[in-house]
């Protein structure tokens, strides 16, 4: 009760205390007289706003007034006027309280109802009134809480009397009754009369606060907040119980009620203000926007059960799915595309988000599967739903493969239209949001429907089932998936090909109704997209880009543009042709876009006066190529980059604030649609290019500066640069912006989504990697700490993106590095990382520092597995490569306390030592553990690869520095360790076959050098031929075979050369190139050979108790290959020659008889290897001294038999030229003839051999044959191989002097020209010592032999027939075959193939006629194969082989 001037009782009393002596004689008369004057004045309703707080007041003076306590006080005046009154203490209490409340809420400053009290009501110092304390509410609520305590308060009557007030109560006075725990929500809602009007005072109270909470200050928004969630929580509480709880409960039924029906009432509040987000009334999003807060997850902690929880969100959200389903599905179809994740409400997404939470992405889906099976939904609100799922749950895509593979198993086992539609509005929607996502549409329907074993597959009623539901789409169908549909389409039995040919009709009606032309479509046009069809003109120029790919892979016209050119000529003339031929300036070299056009001409697909007008464009192109260039770029609106540079900014934000990665997959989506608005596409743009159709990179020519050109889809022309440029920026700011509060492995997803979303953009892949070849290849060494960082740790993002990227193909100008093979991203960048000079090696050892410290501190987390599924090995292997190479600490073995870690924050500091740093990471015990994975250790064979790579002139080590590296790694490492390990188990064989192998597969390879010109690596490496070397030698120190052993020591190099010839998969290519692999091959084998001791060609073995020459692995090797490679094609080349003599005359030493070993070795060459002794016998003048000199230093003595033997043959040849002594015939003749030859060759014009060959005895047939033989076949070399200094002229009128002396001596000769197997036996051993390309040549050099074929050959050789007749048939199949005919360097129509050919023709026309019977009988085998060659010459022979019977009754029929 309060006095004058708004004095509390109790302040009176102390006033009065002050200035007078009391009257009363004692404490007990004073109370008696206050009570007396209380009752005649007392006010209980303004009495219970007279207690404050709990503490005590004081008087002036300090002193307490004894004995009063005013709870007491007001406890017993209650219960005097409650015994006057004839009530309960508790009842009043309570009626004296509600009328307090009554008051406050109507003493309210709003004229609204505000659902907040203003600061009077609550208690605060109130503005209007300084000096004064308000303190209504808040001393009301005290008083209260005093008498629950004394039990003088009855919380029934209290909230009965609180519904029948005139106005409902303040949403804030409840609160305050619920948080003060005088009366909670739930028992006053308990107590309402009627539910429903409950429920409108709650639901209009809380809309008002919600929409109130927009426009107050900072503290009331959280007491707006605390309210709502105290609420929350009680209608969770109470609207979600468990059964159990809920029948021990039953007088809360109501509250349960009421509690649904508020959530229920304001959900649909919601979901209206997202029907009007549109209609940009912001103030309603707003309110809405905070009534989402009540879904928060953390809001209710460990207050309610889970499983109420999750009850309530999954009832949410299938009120939400079900909310309002007024849409049709044909609705559904046509709108669907305004519906993707971008498009959608914010506050929707809001709404899905915040109710996903409570559940995993397979629960989640469940839910949508059991809402889709049970209820009538809203479809704009499920397929939003979907797109939130896909785009925010990187687990959601397999899900929803599985979900659409079970709605298409019921579909077609219950021919069920509502499941089917559910599957292909599923499958478009979730295709909406990009590939980076969710597959592209094309290819789900595919998958679905392309193969046999689809659903549709198993009977004709599922076909009918598809091909009718397909056909009631249509109707409502965009043009783009009927594109699908249409290109392509469900395979389908040939016996059912009508049913779909119905569908593709009316699908194509449909699209000439939409005024899409079916003859527009484009060649190779991937028709996934849910948007307009992509215009004519872009379409055909990537049709152009996808033929010019096919035509420089295969060199043929694609099947495509043919069948265009015929059967959709409309398309191809007014689209394909002008994009094909649009001006340039045309490079001096012709490129793939030049031959394709000429192919193009030549098989009359271009119109000569097109063709010309093209021409003449490009003319006038090249004198303004400055001017028309800078027009013919598209220009782009800055509008859409800036917009883009402005969301990443944004997406920047959310990364570093921990709080907000929630919001980055949103965001990522918002950045993608910009991106995709800044490339100018369409969201069909990014599914153009299949996912299996490779990404084509075309590298810089060396020197270069410009960036390599990418070979993106034609929409992308300069604008990709400056894009692709603003991503890495923004990726590697957004690096920084998280490093410089969070390690990597605190950072969130977002740089993984950001990559990932990038990705997704197929057209943007050339470009991207394009610019990483440059970064990596031309600006690496100048690039700083903090940009080898961004770069590093976008490249291990790219890797673990991998399966979004197709192969890469990288091409080097206008052709093609590897055709048909391309790299996985994770190969593509590490094979840009190539070590070969001081400054890529120090850029590389950053970079993959970098690399491997973002790797292993970002991945941390990850199970043993999926980490070791992140790494790329090439990035390990790499480290493993350089970190022992230039730090020698790495080399040793690693103790314990040496493992230390690497800090993250220390490899962005420019001043750091990176070989520092990298050995830091080398000795983490992390990675030592990584590299006893298998997939990661760097074998022997990878080591040396590396190795060879690098130029020893501008290596950052020395070459003493190399040597022992190259050492350790052998000696050290790879030597002794395992082959799991990829070692070498301690085998010397396998450490030199693992180093052939290498150095023959490093120059064999075509590979694309980036530093220089990319070219074919012909040269061997002689550091590591000398490690090879230093191998082989220590091998040969190996124990010998004992005695008696008869087996001979398997020679492994032989074995491992030939086995590289034999064990060649063919590859996809051409004769001809397989060929000069061959010999390429064949070339390095010899070289490396020559780089090997001598001793190596031979072995010893033991036959009884002798120690013998074992030369047969060099000789099988010799007549196989070997020879093949000779330009002289019966001798070896000079070197190799020298080097197995004098290997055979080092490994004699091992014999107990040194001359006997030689003239046995000698001998056996004779019949196994003849073309050794044939080389012997071209090069003795160069090898005699040799020979003679090793010999003599090794032995000491006489020249072994076999060895004086040769010398003497020499000797011989030259006498019997120089001074017309006789000239022994020895045996075996082809070897004296080929000592001869080679004297003529050294010593004697021509001129006089013709005088020499008339001196020969009348035993010098077979010489003569071979002379003529080793003639013949330099005539064939001087062809082939011009510059060995054979003239061909010469080699032609020597061969016709031979051929003239032997027809003189009557010498039957033509059998020299059969094969091998079917020579004479004296004529098999020339044969089998030509290399096989001058023997299939023989027929030139027949052929070249006719102007001294006499006539009388043809009588006295009944075999010179046949063998004329072959050769013409070996001639014509090598010109058939392409086998290119070697012509004259100095006059190419001098000898020109189709002349030798047709003067062989004419000859044996000619010929035959002359030719006896047996002649023409020897011909039978080869009419079959000659009638297919040459038909008329084939007649001419059947005519002239007849029996003369024959031909008489033929001439007595004609006469009738």
């Amino acid at each position: 009760m309060a006095g004058a001037g708004g004095r509390s009782w109790r302040d009176l009393l102390a006033g009065r205390a002050r200035k007078r002596r009391s009257p009363f004689g004692s404490a007990a008369e004073l109370q008696g007289a206050a009570l007396r004057l209380l009752d005649q004045h007392q006010n209980l309703a303004e009495l219970l706003l007279e207690v404050g707080d709990s503490a005590k007041p004081g008087v002036q003076d300090g002193a307490e007034p004894r004995g009063v306590s005013p709870e007491s006080f007001i406890v017993s005046v209650l219960q005097e006027q409650a015994s006057k009154l004839g009530v309960p203490t508790a009842t009043l209490a309570a009626k004296n309280a509600l009328a307090n409340v009554e008051r406050i809420c109507q003493d309210s400053a709003s004229p609204s109802r505000a659902p907040l009290l203003n600061s009077d009501q609550r208690g605060i110092i109130s503005a209007s009134f300084p000096g004064r304390c308000q303190k209504r509410l808040t001393c009301l609520l005290q008083t209260v809480k005093d008498l629950l305590a004394n039990n003088m308060f009855c919380r029934s009557l209290f909230c009965q009397e609180m519904w029948k007030m005139k106005e409902p109560p303040v949403l804030e006075a409840v609160w305050h009754l619920h948080r003060g725990d005088i009366v909670g929500l739930a028992e006053l809602l308990d107590r309402s009369p009627a539910g429903p009007a409950a429920v409108e005072w709650l639901c209009s109270s809380l809309c008002g606060l919600c929409e109130q909470a927009g426009d107050i200050s900072c503290g009331d928004t959280e007491l707006a907040q605390g309210i709502l969630s105290d609420f929350a929580i009680v209608f969770l509480q109470h609207g979600f119980e468990q059964a159990v709880e809920l029948g021990r409960k039953v007088e809360f039924q109501k509250v349960a009620y009421i509690c649904r029906a508020v959530l229920q009432r304001m959900l649909a509040w919601v979901l209206d203000a997202v029907g009007k987000e549109k209609q940009e009334d912001v103030s309603m999003v707003q309110a809405a926007r905070f009534w989402l807060n009540v879904f928060n997850v953390s809001l209710y902690g460990s207050v309610a059960p889970l499983d109420s929880l999750r009850q309530f969100f999954r009832h949410t959200l299938t009120e939400v799915l079900t909310y309002n389903p007024v849409l049709k599905v044909s609705d559904a179809i046509q709108m669907q595309k305004e519906w993707s994740f971008t498009r959608t409400s914010p506050l929707l997404t809001a709404l899905y988000r915040k109710l996903l939470v409570a559940f995993s992405v397979k629960e989640s889906i469940c839910q949508l599967q059991q809402v889709l099976e049970s209820h009538e939904v809203n479809w704009q609100h499920v397929l939003s739903c979907v797109s939130t799922l896909v785009v925010c749950q990187a687990e959601a895509e397999q899900l929803f493969k599985d979900l659409l593979s079970h709605l298409l198993l019921k579909a077609f086992g219950n021919y069920d239209m509502e499941n089917m539609i559910t599957a292909f509005l599923i499958a478009r929607q979730a295709a909406l949001e990009g590939p980076a996502v969710f597959m592209p549409y094309s290819e789900w329907f595919k998958a679905s429907f392309g193969s046999a074993g689809g659903h549709h597959g198993s009977s004709k009623k599922s076909l009918v089932f598809l091909l009718e539901f397909l056909s009631e789409l249509v109707p409502f169908e965009a043009a783009p998936y009927l594109k699908v549909h249409i290109m392509f389409p469900p395979l389908v039995p040939s016996k059912h090909r009508s049913l779909l040919l119905e569908y593709i009709t009316l699908a194509k009606t449909r699209l000439a109704d939409l005024k899409v032309a079916i003859e527009d479509m484009g060649l190779y046009e991937d028709l996934s997209a849910p948007e307009e069809a992509v215009q004519p003109q872009a379409q055909a120029l990537r049709d152009v880009e996808k033929a010019l790919q096919i035509f420089e892979n295969t060199r043929k016209i694609p099947t495509s543009v043919i069948e265009a050119s015929i059967f959709r000529r409309p398309y191809y003339t007014s689209w394909f042709l002008p994009a094909l031929l649009r001006p340039r300036v045309l490079p001096k070299t012709p490129d793939g876009r030049m031959a394709f056009i000429d192919s193009l001409k030549r098989a009359d697909k271009i119109p000569s006066n097109l063709y010309s007008t093209y021409l003449q464009a490009c003319h006038a192109m090249k004198e303004k190529v400055l001017q028309d260039d800078s027009k013919a770029e598209p220009s782009h609106s800055k509008e859409p980059l800036e917009q883009l540079k402005a969301e990443l900014a944004v997406l920047r934000t959310l990364a570093v604030q921990q709080a907000q990665w929630e919001e980055v997959a949103a965001q990522l989506a918002v950045v993608s649609d910009r991106l995709r608005r800044v490339l100018g596409d369409s969201s069909e743009d990014n599914e153009a290019a299949p996912s299996s159709s490779p990404v084509r990179v075309a590298l810089p020519a060396p020197g270069l500066a410009a960036c390599p050109q990418s070979v993106p889809a034609p929409g992308l022309a300069a604008c990709p640069q400056s894009v692709v440029d603003l991503l890495l920026t923004s990726f590697c700011q957004t690096l920084l912006a998280a490093s410089s509060f969070n390690p990597p492995d605190r950072q969130g997803p977002c740089l993984s989504l950001l990559v990932k979303m990038m990705c997704g953009h197929r057209n943007l892949l050339p470009a991207l990697l394009g610019r990483l070849c440059q970064l990596i290849c031309h600006q690496g060494p100048s690039l700083g700490a903090a940009h080898i960082l961004g770069l590093a740790a976008f490249v291990v993002h790219l890797s673990e993106c991998r399966a979004l990227i197709p192969g890469v193909e990288a091409t080097s100008g206008a052709s093609q590095a590897a055709p048909g093979k391309a790299l996985s991203v994770s190969e593509y960048w590490s094979s840009l990382l190539v070590c070969r000079t001081e400054e890529s090696f120090a850029f590389c050892l950053r970079f993959c520092t970098a690399a491997a410290a973002y790797l292993m501190c970002k991945f941390s987390s990850c199970s043993r597995e999926d980490f070791c599924a992140l790494v790329p090995p090439g990035l390990i292997k790499k480290l493993q490569y350089l970190v022992p190479r230039l730090s020698l600490e790495a080399r040793g073995v690693l103790c314990e306390e040496a493992k230390s870690a690497l800090s993250w924050s220390s490899l962005s500091c420019p001043s750091l030592n990176y070989r520092r740093a990298s050995l830091c990471l080398w000795r983490q015990a992390g990675f030592q553990e990584l590299l006893k994975e298998k997939a990661f250790q760097l074998s022997f064979r990878e080591w040396l690869l590396l190795e060879l790579e690098v130029c020893p002139e501008k290596d950052i080590l020395s070459a003493s520095e190399r040597q022992d590296f190259h050492h350790w790694a052998i000696y050290q490492r790879y030597l002794p360790a395992p082959s799991a390990a990829g070692g070498c188990d301690g085998d010397l064989e396998k450490a030199c076959a693992v180093i052939l192998n290498a150095i023959l597969d490093s120059s064999q390879s075509f590979r694309l050098d980036l530093g220089a010109c990319a070219q074919s690596k012909t040269s061997l490496s002689p550091e590591m031929l000398c490690r090879l070397q230093e191998l082989v030698l220590e091998l040969k120190c190996r124990p010998k075979l004992l005695p008696g052993c008869s087996a001979a020591q398997r020679h492994f190099l032989f074995e491992l050369l030939q086995g590289r010839l034999t064990g060649r998969d063919p590859e996809h290519g051409s004769a001809l190139g397989e060929q000069l692999w061959r010999q390429q091959e064949l070339l390095l084998h010899r070289r490396i050979l020559l780089g090997l001791p001598a001793s190596t060609l031979v072995t010893t073995c033991w036959k009884g108790n002798k120690a013998v020459l074992d030369c047969d692995s060099f000789f099988c090797f010799v007549n196989s290959e070997l020879k093949n490679v000779s330009s002289r094609g019966y001798a070896l080349s000079y070197g190799i020659t020298a080097h197995f003599f004098r290997g055979l005359l080092s490994a004699s030493l091992d014999c107990e008889d040194a001359a006997e070993g030689v003239n046995q070795a000698l001998a056996t060459c004779q019949t196994k290897c003849p073309v050794v002794l044939l080389s012997a016998a071209l090069w003795w003048p160069r090898l005699e001294a040799a020979l003679c000199s090793q010999w003599k230093r090794l032995f000491g003595a006489p020249l072994a038999e076999e060895l004086a033997r040769l010398r003497g043959w020499h000797s011989s040849a030259s006498r019997f030229l120089c001074s017309g002594a006789a000239f022994p015939v020895s045996d075996p003749p082809w070897l004296s003839a080929a000592f001869l030859h080679g004297a003529i060759l050294q010593q004697s014009p021509r001129g006089r051999g013709t005088e020499a060959l008339e001196r020969l005895g009348t035993d010098a047939e077979q010489l003569l044959v071979a002379l003529l033989f080793f003639s013949l076949l330099d005539l064939i070399s001087a062809r082939i191989a011009p510059k060995e200094g054979v003239d061909f002229q010469t080699s032609l009128e020597w061969s016709l002097q031979i051929l003239q002396c032997l027809q003189g001596r009557g010498t039957s000769w033509p059998l020299l020209f059969h094969s091998a197997e079917g020579a004479p036996g004296r004529f098999r051993v020339l044969r089998s010592a030509a290399s096989q390309r001058h023997t299939r040549l023989l027929p030139l050099a027949f052929y070249s032999l006719t102007p001294s074929f006499q006539q009388e050959l043809l009588q006295q050789e009944p075999t010179f027939l046949s063998v004329a007749l072959q050769m013409y048939i070996q001639l014509l199949q090598l010109f058939v075959e392409g086998e290119v005919l070697p012509q004259s360097d100095r006059d190419p129509t001098e000898h020109d193939p189709l002349e030798l050919i047709s003067a062989a023709r004419q000859f044996l026309l000619g010929a035959i006629p002359h030719c006896p019977a047996q002649s023409l009988g020897n011909i039978q085998p080869l009419l079959s194969t000659c009638e297919e060659l040459d038909p008329e010459l084939a007649a001419t022979l059947l005519h002239f082989s007849r029996p003369a019977v024959d031909v008489e009754l033929e001439e007595e029929l004609e006469l009738f």
